[in-house]
């Protein structure tokens, strides 16, 4: 298929949020508002295949797993532009032996999906080819994304030039994502000049066509969070924030990505022996309003309500026009609307947290 969309480009007044396709974040971005799709291109991942701790082994095969992922992307982002990553799911095969980065793409061309194929130094060499195939087939380039740690390795131009020869591609005809997962970001400025002196090391680092800086401070489990209200600084964004200041005016300014209201670490929880706590996890202003209640199972999602109580009460809550998980706080807080389950909550919290970032990118640049 030969996409006659425009190429993909933006700059630092664009959004890269890192969103592992589950219901609530995909259920987040549909209800986002045209204008901030707009200024958002998400970096899809494709999920890790649940496990099944009654039978011990996975819950689905890989071809049940991937079957509707293609049709899901164009429901729910349409004709937009994502970065597509499957590196959660690399290691296995389909039924026929068929590599799943392959027949997610194909499906995703055959519903004239806008995707661009993310790959790392670090993927196989079956990795690669897929990836290379779909480069050639759809020319609309590829997304680098290299983690802190590769970055920092003395080998890593070579490793890069060697990808980019694999994929026969130039720079300006790719992506870059620096991807700093979830480091420690203290003492700050410290940790923004270590940042700003690797993205020094990244070739070619003003040909790239975009150039992303995505990482995240949220805690890996809701049990790092005290019972009742916790605010929690968003360290990516005051990083990010420290580094545009740093920055010469002649240095490339990276566009801002994070993990929304998420941490990347991947967890296998067995659901009969852990009990969840209701939890509102709200972005403001340099951080995060966390609300976290009793566990669900013993004591009802009924708690939601009056965590959407006191938030509105709080003179934190911005508003029930402010996006669509906003209103559904107001609602529920006047018993409007069902209090919901744990992914109701997911995609409220990352809905309003996706048009924060927007609107947070959006000021940074007026100043």
């Amino acid at each position: 298929m030969s996409v006659m969309k425009d190429r993909l480009i933006f700059d630092h007044n664009h959004y890269v949020p890192c969103l592992r396709w589950k219901q609530g974040e995909y259920q987040a971005l549909s209800r986002l508002g045209h204008g901030t799709k707009e200024v958002i291109t998400p970096l899809i991942e494709v999920p890790e295949i649940g496990w099944d701790f009654e039978t011990n082994e996975e819950a689905k095969t890989l071809d049940a797993h991937v079957e509707k992922f293609a049709k899901r992307v164009v429901e729910k982002w349409g004709e937009r532009w994502a970065f597509v990553d499957l590196q959660l799911v690399s290691r296995d095969r389909m039924a026929n032996g068929r590599h799943p980065v392959g027949y997610v793409f194909d499906d995703l061309a055959a519903r004239g999906a806008f995707a661009i194929p993310v790959t790392g130094v670090g993927r196989d060499g079956a990795y690669q080819a897929e990836v290379s195939k779909v480069v050639s087939r759809d020319r609309n380039g590829a997304c680098v994304r290299a983690t802190l740690q590769e970055v920092s390795s003395g080998q890593f131009p070579v490793a890069l030039v060697s990808l980019l020869r694999t994929l026969a591609l130039r720079p300006n005809d790719a992506h870059f994502i620096l991807d700093l997962e979830s480091p420690s970001f203290e003492p700050l400025e410290g940790f923004t000049k270590m940042v700003i002196k690797l993205m020094s090391k990244i070739p070619a680092i003003n040909r790239w066509r975009t150039l992303t800086i995505c990482g995240t401070s949220f805690p890996e489990t809701m049990g790092e969070v005290e019972r009742g209200v916790e605010i929690r600084k968003r360290f990516e964004w005051l990083s990010y924030k420290l580094l545009c200041r740093t920055l010469a005016p002649v240095d490339r300014r990276p566009t801002f990505g994070d993990y929304a209201i998420a941490h990347p670490a991947l967890l296998r929880v067995d659901m009969r022996r852990v009990k969840p706590a209701a939890s509102l996890r709200y972005t403001i202003d340099d951080a995060w309003y966390i609300a976290k209640g009793r566990n669900l199972r013993d004591n009802g999602n009924e708690q939601y309500r009056d965590q959407c109580a006191n938030l509105i009460s709080s003179g934190l809550f911005m508003g029930e026009r402010y996006s669509a998980g906003d209103e559904h706080i107001r609602k529920c807080a006047a018993r409007l609307v069902d209090p919901g389950n744990l992914t109701t909550w997911r995609w409220v919290g990352t809905n309003h947290h996706l048009r924060k970032a927007v609107m947070d990118i959006s000021s940074l640049s007026a100043s």
